[in-house]
C-alpha cells in the first residue's frame, strides 16, 4: 500500500508558519501544519502554539491594524469555537494584540483550506526524497517538501536558583504570568534593556507596585522610542551595571516563591538585595532546531542558514526556513510574515520545477 506524501508541511504556528500557510493553501499545496503541542514544556519553554506574538499584549507596528474598534472584527472573522483563545474580547485603545493577531492569521490559514494538527515534530530524516517527519503523538508523516518555521525560545541565565524558582516567581513571559496574584501590587524585577525589555517592564507595571530593570551598561539597548516609554513610566526604575547575582525566595512553599533578587554591581562587586516578587527575563532568544539534529546547515549561533541571497531556501533541496528561525538580525513579525510568504513561493516553484502538482 502506497504511502501518502504532503505536497509541503509547515512546522511552527508564528507569523512565518500561518502567512506560508495562507500562501501554499491559496496555491493548492494543501499545506498540512504543526502547530506545536499545549505542553507544560513548551509553555515554560516558550515553545507554545501560535509563537511568541501570541505573549505579546498591543501590537503596534504591524501594517494594516490601525487603532480602531476591532471588537465586531474578531467575533464575525474568528470562529466562535477559538473565541476560548482569546483574552477577553472588548475594545481596547490600540490597534491589536498579539493572540488576536495570530487568531486572525491561523483562521485566514484555515479558510483557504490548511489542515492544522496540534503537535510537535520531535525528528525527521532529510537524508532521502521524501522526507520523513516524527511526531510526539501523531505518528509519521512524509513530504515533498518541508517549510521550518519554529522561530526561537527565550534564554535564561542559567543560575541554579532561577531553575529552582522557575514557574515559582521566575518567568520569561510577562503577559503569560504578569497578571497572577502572587505579582499584584508587589515590586517585581526584568532582566534586558532591549525593546522587548521595555515591553516586558512597561506591561508588568499594570500590576506590579514597581518594576527595576536590571541592566548590565549603563544605557538601555531598546530603541529611542521605547527607551523614552520606560524613562516616562514612573512605575519604571532603572538598576544600572548590573547583573542578578541570585534569586531569593522560598522554594519549597509555591505561596511564597521568590522573594527577592541579589544583584551585583559589574564595576565594584558589590551586591544589592531587590525586593521583589518575580523576576522576569528578557535577554534575548534561541532557535527551536533541535528536532533537525544537524541535518540543516546552521550559523554559528544556531539559527538556520539561508544559502541563497533573498530566498528562503536552505542546505537541503527541497526545505526551507522562514521567521525567527532563519533571521537573526529583524526578527520582527511583519518581517517573519514576509520570510513565511516567500518560503511558500520557493516550495511552490520547487515543486513546479521537480514535476509535483
Amino acid at each position: 500500500m502506497s504511502v501518502h506524501v504532503e505536497n509541503c508541511i509547515i512546522i511552527g504556528s508564528g507569523p512565518a508558519g500561518w502567512s506560508a500557510a495562507i500562501y501554499a493553501a491559496r496555491a493548492n499545496l494543501k499545506p498540512l501544519l504543526f502547530e506545536g503541542a499545549m505542553t507544560e514544556e513548551n509553555r515554560v519553554m516558550g515553545r507554545y502554539p501560535m509563537g511568541q506574538l501570541a505573549q505579546t499584549t498591543e501590537v503596534e507596528n504591524y501594517a494594516g491594524f490601525p487603532t480602531g474598534k476591532i471588537k465586531v472584527f474578531l467575533e464575525s472573522a474568528i470562529d466562535s469555537d477559538r473565541h476560548y483563545m482569546l483574552p477577553p474580547i472588548e475594545e481596547h485603545p490600540h490597534a491589536v494584540t498579539g493572540p488576536e493577531l495570530m487568531e486572525l492569521m491561523r483562521q485566514q490559514a484555515t479558510n483557504f483550506g490548511t489542515r492544522v494538527i496540534t503537535d510537535d515534530i520531535v525528528s525527521v530524516d532529510l537524508s532521502g526524497k521524501p522526507f520523513q517527519l516524527n511526531t510526539s503523538e501523531s505518528g509519521s508523516f512524509q513530504a515533498h517538501t518541508i517549510i521550518i518555521a519554529t522561530g526561537a525560545s527565550a534564554n535564561y541565565l542559567g543560575l541554579p536558583s532561577e531553575e529552582v524558582f522557575r514557574n515559582k516567581g521566575v518567568s520569561a513571559c510577562a503577559v503569560c504570568d504578569g497578571a497572577l496574584p502572587r505579582f499584584r501590587n508587589k515590586p517585581l524585577v526584568v532582566v534586558g534593556g532591549g525593546d522587548s525589555a521595555v515591553e516586558e517592564a512597561s506591561y508588568l507595571t499594570k500590576y506590579a507596585s514597581k518594576v527595576h530593570m536590571i541592566l548590565r551598561r549603563g544605557e538601555m539597548r531598546a530603541s529611542k522610542i521605547m527607551q523614552q516609554r520606560a524613562l516616562d513610566n514612573p512605575k519604571i526604575e532603572l538598576v544600572k551595571f548590573s547583573v542578578v547575582d541570585e534569586v531569593l525566595g522560598d522554594a519549597n512553599d509555591m505561596r511564597v516563591g521568590v522573594t527577592g533578587v541579589r544583584v551585583k554591581n559589574v564595576d565594584t562587586g558589590t551586591t544589592t538585595v531587590l525586593e521583589a516578587a518575580g523576576m522576569f527575563l528578557a535577554i534575548g532568544h534561541t532557535p527551536n532546531t533541535n528536532f533537525l539534529s544537524g541535518q540543516v546547515e546552521k550559523h554559528a549561533n544556531g539559527y538556520i542558514r539561508w544559502t541563497q541571497p533573498y530566498r528562503t531556501i536552505t542546505s537541503v533541496e527541497g526545505v526551507f526556513a522562514a521567521g525567527d528561525v532563519a533571521d537573526d538580525y529583524y526578527r520582527q513579525a511583519i518581517t517573519s510574515a514576509g520570510t513565511g510568504c516567500m518560503a511558500a513561493l520557493d516550495a511552490e516553484r520547487y515543486l513546479a520545477g521537480v514535476g509535483v502538482h
